[in-house]
């Protein structure tokens, strides 16, 4: 027994020697990896996708993607979450008045694409089931939504029906068929 708790000892003294030559703990080391890669480098083939990864495959969300990544905002959507995500698709933003995305996507727009951005989305998962009238929810940005129903059909600001839910490791995105713009 006092063997083993030799080599054991002996075992962590090397480990610690190691760490301290490079001048780096193994916690140093992970939490570099962590920053160069961010929360949407993990390489994960076997866990339910997330927000983003479900729009990254998603044929009708390439300019929502494409907004997303202009942002910086791809490491905020992978995280644990949970979120909802009001998910315009391209059709809507090819709605808003000409030259309007185009402006937003230009890296000195990048907050003003942010705030937008921002207003999709909730920190905490809102199932349909959990949405009724006049509801109103506090988005990212600090604005607030706010929830309508006509029969069946559920509409975000009076006028973006939502047309699809989808579930995600880190929340649910649903899809709406027009762009929300903030109040001023």
């Amino acid at each position: 027994m006092k063997k083993v708790i030799f080599a054991c000892s002996v075992f962590i003294a090397m480990a610690a020697c190691n760490s301290s030559e490079s001048g780096q703990s193994s916690a140093e080391n992970i939490e570099e990896t962590a920053v160069r890669t961010g929360q949407s480098g993990v390489q994960d083939n076997v866990s339910n996708p997330n927000i983003v990864q479900v729009a990254i495959k998603s044929p009708d969300h390439t300019t929502l993607v494409a907004a997303v990544k202009a942002a910086s905002l791809v490491d905020a959507l992978s995280n644990a979450g949970p979120f909802t995500v009001f998910a315009p698709t391209n059709a809507a933003f090819d709605e808003l008045p000409k030259g309007t995305l185009e402006e937003l996507l230009k890296p000195e727009k990048k907050n003003d694409l942010s705030n937008i951005l921002e207003y999709h989305t909730y920190v905490g998962s809102l199932s349909t089931t959990l949405l009724s009238d006049g509801m109103q929810f506090e988005q990212v940005n600090g604005k607030k939504i706010k929830i309508t129903k006509q029969g069946d059909k559920i509409f975000v600001n009076g006028d973006a029906e939502i047309i699809a839910s989808v579930p995600t490791s880190n929340g649910i995105i649903h899809v709406i068929n027009k762009v929300l713009i903030p109040a001023e």
